[in-house]
């Protein structure tokens, strides 16, 4: 009895010591398999970092530079290097939006700045190349104190709230997608506001507080009186301290609003209309058309992706550094750095008689190659951009597709 008390014992010994060691090779696998720009420059950003010799800083300290989040109370001047589209579509408060690739066209907005203010430049995270890009140009016109935050506006979106556009309220009402805050004194509010809109002014948050949505998960947007105005990131950062998830901060307000010509409760003529031409839902191809110009509709195409089934008139060109295309890309990809390339290069490198979709990371580089061909005249109406966060390794891809801004 005793030896088989013993034997049996070893056995069990045996088994548990083969799980402990099954659990440590999934969780080294695991980490193994951990993206590696997570939490550091990829090796192409890093490069451009040490170039431009250019100091990186984190979520702390940026949020800490932002005062009350209007463009008057932040103590420096932050720089989204992304397309306008991305900007318009979230960034982080009070910042000014400079395209790597316009950077002659937007750098205006800093003529009255002090070649001595701190600037914060940032994009689309870590692996991406344009705030840095952004930043040595910014160095190069006489800019003595340009930082990174290199983790950017993924990671602010995920601690903080978000800084919309005015499309994105629009496309908020008209798709009953969100819950609309004015922030404005009740009185203001009754005079005129945004059609949709409930009252919750900042200076009666405790009061009020239970018209806030039950579901923390709710779109919530708010705004008041224009980019002077703080009321709105203070109604912002109450949501956010209370747990809610999806804030987002409408900071043009009321002003841009009217200046667009849009709709108020106390205008009485009917907002312009944006009279878009009938397009039609499909390209002559046969690519679902999406709603924002020149997108694909990116949960038709993420729907044959996932089924490994993209149509065989489509081919998807992924536009980033070969180095991040050899790390994982969307099976069938193929890839041309548009960034490296004239319009006219670019587009005699891409395959003749097919639709083309561009792809990246996170949509910025995908739009800036559509907008390059677009700019320089050619015939874009087989050319198409794929707006989506993709995360692949090998050809196993995590995508998320984005709202589009209409």
């Amino acid at each position: 009895m005793i030896m088989i008390n013993r034997k049996g014992l070893a056995m069990k010994l045996s088994l548990i010591t083969k799980s402990l060691f099954a659990v440590t090779l999934l969780s080294t696998l695991m980490l193994a398999n951990e993206p590696a720009n997570l939490s550091k420059p990829t090796e192409k950003v890093q490069s451009l970092i040490d170039k431009y010799k250019l100091e990186v800083v984190d979520y702390n300290y940026v949020k800490g530079k932002i005062g009350k989040g209007t463009r008057d109370s932040a103590k420096v001047v932050l720089i989204d290097a992304r397309p306008d589209k991305k900007y318009i579509s979230g960034t982080i408060p009070s910042s000014l939006n400079i395209p790597d690739t316009e950077y002659e066209k937007y750098v205006g907005q800093l003529k009255d700045t002090p070649k001595n203010k701190e600037i914060l430049v940032y994009c689309g995270g870590w692996a991406c190349a344009k705030s840095p890009k952004v930043a040595g140009l910014l160095k190069k016109d006489g800019f003595t104190k340009v930082k990174l935050y290199q983790a950017g506006e993924p990671e602010w979106g995920q601690k903080s709230y978000l800084e919309v556009g005015t499309e994105v309220v629009k496309s908020a009402l008209s798709k009953n997608a969100a819950v609309i805050i004015d922030a404005r004194p009740y009185a203001k509010y009754m005079q005129e506001t945004i059609p949709g809109s409930i009252s919750i002014p900042d200076t009666e948050l405790e009061q009020l507080k239970g018209r806030f949505p039950v579901n923390h998960m709710e779109k919530i947007i708010t705004f008041c009186g224009g980019y002077k105005c703080a009321k709105s990131h203070v109604v912002a950062k109450k949501l956010i301290s209370m747990g809610y998830k999806n804030v987002t901060v409408y900071a043009a307000g009321l002003p841009a609003w009217k200046e667009a010509g849009l709709s108020t409760t106390k205008s009485s003529e009917t907002a312009k209309n944006d009279k878009k031409e009938n397009k039609p839902e499909f390209s002559k191809n046969g690519a679902k058309l999406g709603s924002d110009e020149g997108s694909i509709d990116g949960e038709w195409l993420y729907s044959f992706i996932k089924e490994d089934k993209v149509p065989s008139f489509i081919q998807i060109v992924d536009v980033t550094s070969p180095e991040e295309f050899n790390k994982g890309h969307i099976k069938g990809a193929i890839n041309i750095t548009a960034e490296n390339y004239s319009a006219k290069e670019f587009i005699s490198k891409l395959p003749k008689n097919k639709t083309i979709v561009f792809n990246c990371t996170q949509g910025g580089r995908s739009i800036d190659a559509w907008n390059k061909l677009k700019k320089a005249g050619y015939d874009i109406s087989e050319v198409f951009y794929f707006d989506a966060n993709i995360d692949c390794k090998g050809n196993d891809c995590k995508i998320k597709v984005n709202e589009p801004l209409e």
